[in-house]
C-alpha cells in the first residue's frame, strides 16, 4: 500500500536521520552536553532497524515491543530533565523544585491511568492481553505528565526572557513537537484503535523524521556560542523580568537549604 510504502520510508529517514545527528554530536563535541539526547539516538538507531524487518503480529514482536518500552521510559523522563536543566542551568532552585514536581506528577498519573484500567482487567483475559494494557496504561501517565511538563517549559519561555544558547533554544521546540506529537498519536490510538492505525502511524513517522532532520540541521558547535533570548523585549522589562526570576531561584535555594 502505497501510504504504508510511505511510514516505511519516513522510518528509514528517522532511523538514518538519528544515527547522523549522533555521530554529528559525537564530532562536535556536543555529546557532552546532551548526553541524554545523545545516548536516546543511539538506542534508537537499533530500535527502528528491528521494528523494520519484524511481523507487527508476532509474538516476538510483542515481547520485543515490551522489553524496548519498559527501556525507553527511562529515557522520556530524563530528556525531558535534560531539556529543564539545560533551559533553566542558571536557575538551579526553579530547576530543583520543577524536577521534583514532575517525579510526583508522573508518579500521580501513572498510578491513575493503572487504577482506571483495573476495570477492564478480567480473570477470563490472556496474560498477555493483560502486559500490554498495563503496558498501554503506564505509557499513558508518563506521557501525559511529560507532556504537562514540556507545556510548563514552553509557557516559562514564552513568560520570560531566559537567555539560551541557539541550541538548546532549538532542541527545546524540536524535542516539544517531536514528544507532543507522540503523545498526540499515542491518544489517537486510544480514542480509535485500528481505524486510523495507518494515518496516525503516518503523521508519527513522519513528524518525527521532520524532528530528526531539523536536530541535524540546526544543532551545531557554532550554535553553543550564539545567545537568543526567546522573547523581545525593551531592556527595562527584561532587567525587571529577570530581576523577578533570579529573585524567586534565590528564595527556593535559600529554602532548599533549609
Amino acid at each position: 500500500m502505497p501510504g504504508s510504502a510511505l511510514v516505511l520510508s519516513f522510518e528509514a529517514v528517522s532511523a538514518i536521520g538519528s544515527g547522523l545527528v549522533a555521530l554529528k554530536l559525537f564530532l562536535s563535541g556536543l555529546h557532552r552536553r546532551y548526553r541524554i539526547l545523545f545516548a536516546y539516538l543511539i538506542c534508537r538507531v537499533p530500535y527502528i532497524g528491528c521494528s523494520l524487518f519484524l511481523d507487527v503480529n508476532s509474538s516476538f514482536y510483542q515481547k520485543f515491543f515490551i522489553v524496548t518500552e519498559l527501556l525507553f521510559w527511562p529515557f522520556y523522563i530524563l530528556l525531558v530533565l535534560e531539556l529543564y536543566g539545560l533551559v533553566l542551568e542558571r536557575y538551579k532552585g526553579v530547576y530543583t523544585l520543577g524536577r521534583w514536581a514532575m517525579y510526583s506528577a508522573t508518579a500521580v498519573s501513572v498510578t491513575i491511568s493503572l487504577l482506571s484500567l483495573l476495570p477492564r482487567i478480567t480473570p477470563a483475559m490472556p496474560q498477555r492481553s493483560r502486559i500490554i494494557g498495563y503496558i498501554y496504561a503506564t505509557e499513558r501517565g508518563i506521557d501525559f505528565s511529560l507532556a504537562i511538563f514540556i507545556l510548563l517549559i514552553l509557557f516559562l519561555l514564552s513568560r520570560f526572557p531566559v537567555p539560551l544558547s541557539r541550541n538548546v533554544a532549538v532542541h527545546a521546540v524540536v524535542y516539544s513537537i517531536f514528544f507532543l506529537s507522540n503523545t498526540l498519536g499515542l491518544l489517537l490510538h486510544s480514542a480509535f484503535g485500528l481505524q486510523l492505525k495507518n494515518e496516525v502511524n503516518m503523521f508519527l513517522m513522519g513528524t518525527s523524521s521532520a524532528c530528526v532532520v531539523a536536530w541535524l540541521v540546526l544543532l551545531n558547535a557554532k550554535g553553543e556560542e550564539v545567545r537568543v533570548s526567546t522573547l523581545r523585549f525593551g531592556r527595562a522589562d527584561q532587567e525587571r523580568i529577570l530581576l523577578q526570576l533570579n529573585a524567586l531561584n534565590d528564595t527556593l535555594l535559600k529554602a532548599s537549604h533549609k
